[in-house]
């Protein structure tokens, strides 16, 4: 048996490849934990959950950083702070004095440093906040809010064999672990966390920052797990790991009742007759969201019904596309399902639709969870013409799983939902059919889990 702590900077309680890797694992004769952060960020207090033979341990997030966050961003901000001190310190006279002259040395650090914020802050409230703040403010989190958790997270572990962590986040708290307390290291890398989110926004400098940190770790990885061939080979290249394991985000084999699920129509009104073009998971930039709405108002189209069952940023942007007039009520906005009902709401439409756009490399290389969920759920895709995706839904023996678009133009990714929408009923039976058995014949958790079992297994007998 293999102690295996796991590490995610997150809540752990949807994310579907850490608890599917904790559940197999755990299946597997090993003993996991997994360390977590509580949902709310500014929770002082964690908590424990069992689940599946394993426990999740969730550590809070180091609050202090808001000290520092605010007096380096808004120095200002600190005086009330530092009056409420320097009262409190005359009160306590003379035992008060050093303190109050580290009050007084803290001030003339402070006045000088707020004079020279001042106008980076007027510039900033004139432009729009990007995603993830700014770079000052993006730098002060990852200092203090994410290697700090990381530092707490490291702490609170139990002892392991293998300590494993989820993207950069996560492998920060595995490789402080494990130098603490020996034993492997693996870092399962979800996507170029260089490339993701806000992240990819961000300048060279900082970019080289997370590099050299990610190089560094990867050096004293035992091995890296990532979720398909293209990020295996530009995280190979880039960083050299002694041994890559791929493990797509697979759901497991899933059988679609008969008759097929209706969930969508029943709770939107959809007509029978009406195609539904379905997006779902993360509502976010670049994920196709306008696209798949516009395109639904091209020629040929007029029957389709856009429905986006998610949540996330764009929300508010996706509710206020549905009550424009031009849609004339062709377009809904559904909140998200819980991981484990999601399939049968997927098996409820008619073509997934996922026109990701080429904005980062990491979208380009991407294999989407909800590609192989759609597959899972017997229902074919439109996806954006990227390698990997391309290589899934195309270059079958059986047959296509759908079809490809260029995600940047509307007219492309029109075209490819009424290749599926307008095929005879037969034909778009048959396609479900060959996306069902390409799920349970090659891509399905069943079959992905074998590699990091027997990487498990490999370091087990190495120990």
């Amino acid at each position: 048996m293999t102690r295996v702590v796991m590490f995610v900077y997150n809540d752990c309680r949807t994310d579907a490849r850490v608890l599917r890797e904790a559940a197999s694992l755990t299946a597997a004769g090993h003993q996991v934990t997994i360390v977590a952060r509580p949902t709310n960020p500014t929770a002082t207090v964690g908590d424990r959950e069992e689940r599946d033979g394993f426990e999740i341990v969730r550590v809070p997030v180091p609050q202090r950083w808001r000290f520092y966050w605010t007096w380096l961003s808004y120095p200002w901000r600190m005086r009330r702070w530092w009056a409420g001190r320097v009262e409190q310190a005359f009160h306590r006279l003379p035992i008060g004095l050093v303190e109050l002259a580290g009050l007084v040395g803290a001030a003339l650090v402070t006045i000088p440093w707020a004079i020279v914020r001042a106008p980076f802050y007027a510039r900033a409230r004139r432009r729009p906040t990007p995603p993830g703040g700014s770079t000052f403010d993006w730098l002060v989190r990852w200092r203090w809010v994410v290697l700090g958790w990381a530092d707490r997270a490291a702490e609170a572990a139990p002892a392991g064999d293998v300590y494993h962590g989820h993207d950069l986040s996560g492998l920060e708290a595995a490789g402080r672990a494990r130098r603490r307390a020996g034993g492997r290291l693996v870092y399962d890398s979800h996507e170029i966390f260089l490339e993701s989110g806000s992240n990819a926004d961000r300048p060279r400098f900082l970019k080289a920052i997370l590099e050299h940190s990610e190089r560094r770790w990867i050096r004293e990885a035992d091995a890296l797990v990532t979720v398909n061939q293209s990020l295996a080979a530009d995280l190979g290249a880039r960083y050299r790991p002694r041994r890559t394991v791929v493990v797509h985000n697979c759901p497991a084999r899933w059988e679609p009742p008969i008759p097929r699920p209706d969930l969508i129509r029943s709770t939107t009104g959809i007509p029978a007759d009406a195609p539904i073009a379905l997006y779902h998971g993360a509502f976010s930039a670049h994920r196709g969201l306008e696209e798949l709405g516009a395109a639904i108002l091209r020629p040929g189209l007029e029957q389709v019904h856009a429905v986006y069952l998610g949540y996330g940023s764009q929300r508010r942007m996706l509710d206020q596309m549905a009550v424009d007039p031009r849609y004339g009520g062709r377009l809904h906005v559904l909140g998200a399902v819980p991981p484990e009902d999601l399939l049968p709401w997927v098996a409820s439409a008619d073509v997934g639709v996922m026109a990701i756009q080429a904005s980062t490399r990491n979208h380009r290389l991407s294999t989407p969870n909800k590609l192989f969920e759609a597959l899972a759920a017997g229902l074919p895709v439109v996806v954006s013409d990227f390698p990997e995706m391309h290589r899934i839904v195309l270059e079958t023996e059986s047959g296509p799983l759908g079809t490809v678009c260029r995600p940047d133009a509307v007219d492309d990714v029109a075209r490819a939902i009424r290749s599926i929408v307008d095929l005879p009923r037969a034909e778009q039976e048959a396609m479900r059919m060959r996306c069902l058995r390409a799920a349970h014949d090659r891509w399905n958790w069943e079959f992905e889990i074998g590699g990091l079992l027997a990487l498990y297994a490999d370091l087990e007998h190495a120990r």
